[in-house]
């Protein structure tokens, strides 16, 4: 007889064709999509160079049409919400992540500019499909371990970015052109999604089929996606203003220009492998706070103190701050009482994502009327509001 519902018992659950399968085969399936996202994404940007040169743009030329990606990820967010409740994640992210991975080829085949920026809306659509779906097939997962795991998710995203960027200093190295190298990508993950797909959850925690597509998020959602934009503001400080912030204002030698960055990525992949189990001893909400009062320290030394060695260590802290922000905000937004984890992971994502995308050129114009260092220092008081709002949050 089947048995149509998952049940944790202890080590195991069962499934509707009764076969018992360790609730850590559903950890390891979740992990590998978000390795194979990191890695894809990572090849993609490890690339950029090279496809800019190949279409002759330029660097303003190239920030226009890198725009495409967010808005593409930004159109998608109310309707992968939507289409998660209604169908489950399980089905979105099979789909989406082998479309995601097909769609990097279209990428590297890309011979004008429109046909680049439509790649990269289709990629930062599927993208963000795919974040979602997963997301809340590691919420479920999460309910079976009965404890936070989820930052740990992002740690495997995290450490795939290091590893597909090392890919991509090969194929440059090796001649292989973008479409080839990203041919291998679509390889890898098409395996690696056909051999996952059978350990997915099949039904999502607190699932709502009925929900529409715009949905109001509550306070508390509210509060969660105002930590995440403030976050993701810091975020990215560091991915698009780092080396600028090195370069301009350290006055590092053309060797080390990168040396922030690279202590920020360091700190932030270790960090994300440490948050659960700190998480589960000291509280999401400390958690929180602390996290927004080492990025806001960060960044006051690297503004106070603007040379190599204050600046590596304050880009450390930065890292360790930001880490597990974003992992635990979804946390939390996948155990709405009011929303299906998609929705809500949707509506949280919406808010959070506006600080990404809107930060960076609002460091720039800053940038452009004062100094970097000014802008860095309104960063800060960003870090220091996560904790703020955290401490005001009901969490």
């Amino acid at each position: 007889m089947a048995i149509n519902k998952a049940l944790d018992l202890n080590d195991i659950t069962f499934t509707a064709t009764e076969r018992v399968i360790p609730k850590k085969m559903y950890r390891y399936a979740v992990a590998a999509i978000f390795f194979i996202q990191g890695l894809a994404f990572a090849s993609w940007a490890s690339r950029i160079p090279t496809i800019q040169q190949t279409l002759n743009l330029s660097d303003s030329a190239l920030g226009g049409v890198l725009l495409a990606l967010p808005v593409g990820l930004m159109v998608s967010l109310p309707f992968s919400g939507w289409l998660i409740s209604r169908a489950g994640s399980r089905i979105v992210v099979i789909i989406a992540a082998m479309l995601y991975n097909l769609v990097l080829i279209t990428l590297g085949l890309a011979e004008t500019t429109v046909a680049l920026m439509g790649g990269l809306f289709l990629f930062g659509f599927a993208g963000n499909m795919v974040n979602i779906a997963i997301n809340t097939q590691a919420v479920g997962v999460e309910a079976l371990y009965k404890k936070s795991i989820m930052a740990s998710f992002h740690g495997v995203w995290s450490l795939a970015g290091f590893l597909g960027a090392a890919l991509g200093t090969i194929m440059i190295g090796t001649g292989i052109v973008p479409y080839q190298h990203f041919i291998l990508v679509l390889i890898l993950a098409w395996s690696v999604i056909a051999l996952s797909s059978r350990y997915f959850l099949r039904e999502d925690t607190n699932k709502q089929e009925n929900q529409s597509i715009f949905v109001k998020p509550d306070k508390s959602l509210i509060h969660l996606g105002i930590i995440a934009f403030c976050s993701m503001i810091c975020e990215g400080a560091m991915f698009d203003w780092s080396g600028v912030y090195f370069k301009k204002v350290v006055l590092a030698e053309k060797a080390w220009v990168g040396a922030g960055y690279t202590a920020f990525m360091c700190t932030m992949a270790l960090s994300r492998f440490l948050a659960d189990g700190l998480t589960r001893r000291y509280g999401l909400k400390r958690i929180l706070q602390l996290s927004g009062l080492l990025t806001a320290a960060g960044l006051a030394i690297a503004v106070l103190f603007p040379n190599m060695v204050a600046a590596i260590i304050g880009f450390f802290l930065v890292g360790a701050g930001v880490s597990s922000v974003v992992p635990l905000v979804y946390s939390a937004a996948g155990k709405s009482k009011v929303m299906s984890p998609g929705v809500a992971l949707a509506a949280v994502s919406t808010i959070g994502f506006l600080g990404f995308l809107f930060g960076p050129p609002l460091i720039g114009l800053v940038a452009g009327a004062t100094s970097l260092q000014v802008s860095f220092s309104i960063i800060a008081v960003m870090g220091l509001s996560i904790a703020l709002v955290a401490t005001k949050a009901k969490i």
